[in-house]
Order: structure tokens, then sequence, then C-alpha cells
């Protein structure tokens, strides 16, 4: 079956090959074309032509109509104007039809408008506090690696002046007891060493492992304050599912002593009409 072609054209009319491509294309098979024109003479002023009026023939015929013999007025426009102002009631029982139905679907569409508005707000709302949570969870991420890079750093410091100390301990008493056997340092000089430089560096040895034992006995008080806070938390969620169950057992007990109740109604009432109908008999 071939492709559909263009239709024929219109009568009076003529197809036309026309650039539709992205690029332009020069046409090499276009048909060839020429300009030819034509020239009427003027036709000179004439008055116009006399209507036609044809010969008159036959005889001349009068008829008389009396009133009322063709219709009653009165009687034929009844129906007429029945079947006008029925038309007319019709079309506008179904204008005021749709304009009610409109107004319906513009109340309805108003109505799905107001819940989808409604709808995206909680969406927005539900993403921006999933966003707060993600933010909230960065930042105490962040806070905590902060504190562990701090603890660590504190560690290498401690460590680093405990190695410090020990090493300049023994360096200190070598060139001391060297300078001392060489005569060029004095008894003071090391007393003020021992009086003055030790205790300073001791205490600032000291300072750094109480900052430290700080940090940590903070820590350990923050970890403690949560696992008591769970403990709590999961306490109240046993006593809260162990009240609901007594609470359905309760009312399962109930049931079953009013289903109880009923069927010994019952058997007392079927007893009761099974002795009277004894006594009827």
């Amino acid at each position: 079956m071939p492709p559909p072609g263009t239709p024929p054209p219109v009568g009076g009319r003529a197809h036309m090959d026309v650039q539709t491509e992205n690029f332009l294309e020069e046409l090499t098979d276009r048909p060839i074309e020429a300009t030819v024109e034509t020239q009427t003479e003027a036709f000179l002023d004439r008055p116009p032509s006399p209507l036609f009026v044809p010969a008159k023939n036959g005889e001349d015929k009068e008829t008389q109509i009396e009133s009322g013999d063709l219709f009653d007025f009165d009687l034929e426009v009844e129906p007429i104007l029945d079947v006008l102002v029925g038309k007319t009631l019709e079309v506008s029982m179904l204008e005021v039809m749709e304009e009610e139905e409109l107004t319906a679907i513009r109340a309805q569409q108003e109505k799905f408008e107001m819940m989808r508005n409604a709808e995206l707000s909680e969406v927005q709302r539900l993403e921006y506090e999933a966003k707060r949570k993600f933010a909230e969870k960065q930042r105490r991420k962040k806070q905590e690696r902060e504190f562990k890079e701090a603890q660590d750093e504190l560690k290498e410091k401690v460590a680093a002046r405990a190695f410090a100390k020990d090493y300049l301990s023994d360096l200190h008493a070598n060139v001391f007891e060297s300078l001392e056997e060489t005569g060029h340092f004095y008894d003071p000089v090391k007393r003020e060493v021992g009086e003055v430089f030790m205790p300073w560096l001791m205490g600032e040895v000291s300072g750094s492992l109480t900052a430290v034992a700080t940090a940590y006995a903070a820590a350990d008080g923050i970890i403690k304050a949560s696992l008591e806070k769970a403990k709590d938390i999961r306490a109240a969620a046993v006593e809260a599912y162990e009240a609901e169950q007594k609470r359905i057992a309760e009312e399962k007990a109930a049931a079953e002593a009013a289903a109880a109740e009923e069927a010994r109604l019952k058997v007392e009432a079927e007893a009761a009409a099974a002795e009277g109908e004894g006594a009827d008999e």
C-alpha cells in the first residue's frame, strides 16, 4: 500500500514547492516562470438597458375572500404560541440547570484547590521538618567530631608534654651534673630550678589533666543521663502496654459476663414460656 500523499488542490488552485528544511537549499528543479499581462479595451459609456416587461395576455380575474374564510388567527396561533413558550421555558430550564451545574463544578473545584493547597502546605512543612532534622543531625555530628578531635589533640599534647618532661628531666640532670662537675653552675640556680621551674611545669600538666578529667566526667554524665532517660521511656512504654492489655482483658471479661447473663435470661424466659404452655394445656 503506497504512503498517503498530499490531497489534490481545490478548484482554481495549484500546489507549489516550499522549502521546509532547517537549512536553506537552492531548488534547481523549479518550473519555468514567466510574467504575462493583457490589456482590455474600455467600454464606451451607454445608458442602462430598460427593464423587460412582457406583453400582457389572457384575462384578469378576481376573487372576493370574506373575513374568516381562510383561517382563524386566534385559534391557529394558540398551538404555535404553546410550542414557542414551551421551547422557551425548556431552553430557560436547561440554561438554569447548566448554570447550577457550573456553580457546583466551580464549588467542587474550589474545594479541591483548597484541599490541594492544604496538602501542599503539609508537604512543605514535612520537607522543612526533615531538612531541619537533617541539619540538626549534621550539626550534632560536627560537634561530636570536633569534640573527638579536641580530645585527641589534648591527648597528644599531654603525651608530648609527658615525653618532654621525661626526656628533659634526664637531660637537665645530666647537664646540671656536668656543669656542677665543671664548676660552671652553682647550687642557687639548681635550687631555683627545683623550686620555680619544676612546680610550674607540674602545675601546667596538672591543669591539663584536670581539664581532660572534667571533659571525661561531663561526657560520662551526658551518657548516664541519656541511659536513664531511655530506661524511663521504656518503663513508661511497658507500663502503658500492660495497662492496655489489662483494659482489653477487663473488657473481654465484661463482654463474656454480659453474654452469659443474656444466655441465662434467655434460658429462664424459655423455661417460663414452657411452664406457661404446660399450664394452659
